[in-house]
């Protein structure tokens, strides 16, 4: 890999050997205390977070280097400089780039330019760091097998159907009348495992893994009780819940909005994994930037 930016640019050979070095550099972490010392990866921010810059940022400095936060809007990236010259410069500066925006052609450009590489932390298209990091959490909880995601067709579900589709993973999408996953996706990954429904209950069914997330995405604040009364009956609660294997988990990105798109019931019930999930985004990010830039 020399960018990680769609999942449907790596194989499934890379995909399964991140995963061996993820489970390395969890059971070893010592070993790998400095394979990035006097190297700095920049966090360039577009959008806010939680999980992503903390995963990043300890990750890096867990493997012996730097993490710099770097906010769009207080960079002159705010007042028209143009992504490209400043891909160019932080190439110059830094080993790494991981960038969280809303554009995915931004995130394209960024990568095009860049003479270090460039991970995707997130864009409203997709989402490949945290559908790495969910079948690398059902693969460390022997369930990689059937994954059926609730909601929105939004970029998690993109890149999870993207994701299972390497894996050979059976990936069930449910989502109201209209919000169904972007067309072009749904063709990338037609030869796959991959089925979208608008019933929850058929994507559910037989699952080994259950997976939500928030109705109302960032930037969407202004529609939110349109959307939730759209997402009325797609609910995972705990009848939902018991239509999965009886051994199934429940999957969350996170931030979680309990009431509306789970309950707490589930969030925070023995089937949960969501905090799981949430430490393995560093783990398999570790695993990622030390393959770009170390090998």
């Amino acid at each position: 890999m020399q960018h990680l930016i769609d999942i449907n640019d790596i194989e499934t050979e890379e995909i399964e050997q991140l995963f061996e070095l993820t489970d390395e550099m969890k059971e070893n972490p010592d070993e790998f205390s400095s394979v990035m010392d006097n190297k700095t990866l920049v966090m360039l921010f577009a959008k806010p977070s939680t999980r992503t810059r903390l995963s990043f940022e300890t990750g890096m400095t867990q493997l012996g280097g730097h993490g710099i936060f770097f906010e769009m809007g207080s960079s002159q990236l705010s007042r028209g400089e143009p992504i490209s010259d400043v891909s160019q410069v932080m190439s110059r500066y830094e080993d790494a780039i991981m960038a969280r925006l809303f554009d995915h052609e931004e995130m394209i450009e960024l990568a095009e330019h860049a003479d270090v590489p460039v991970v995707n932390g997130l864009t409203d298209l997709l989402h490949p760091c945290q559908a790495l990091t969910d079948l690398y959490t059902l693969h460390e909880k022997d369930r990689l097998d059937t994954i059926a995601f609730v909601g929105d067709g939004n970029n998690v579900a993109h890149s999870l159907m993207q994701a299972s589709a390497k894996m050979d993973v059976d990936c069930r999408i449910a989502t109201p009348e209209g919000m169904e996953p972007d067309e072009e996706i749904q063709e990338r990954v037609s030869d796959a495992d991959v089925t979208v429904t608008n019933d929850p209950y058929e994507a559910v069914d037989g699952a080994t893994a259950v997976y939500s997330d928030v109705f109302v995405s960032m930037g969407e604040e202004d529609e939110r009780e349109e959307k939730l009364a759209e997402f009325d009956g797609f609910q995972v609660d705990q009848d939902l819940m018991d239509a999965a294997r009886d051994d199934a988990v429940f999957m969350h990105c996170l931030p979680a909005h309990r009431g509306e798109e789970v309950t707490a019931e589930v969030a925070d019930g023995p089937q949960s994994v969501i905090f799981d999930q949430a430490e393995n985004r560093m783990h398999v990010q570790k695993a990622i930037l030390h393959t770009l830039v170390n090998e």
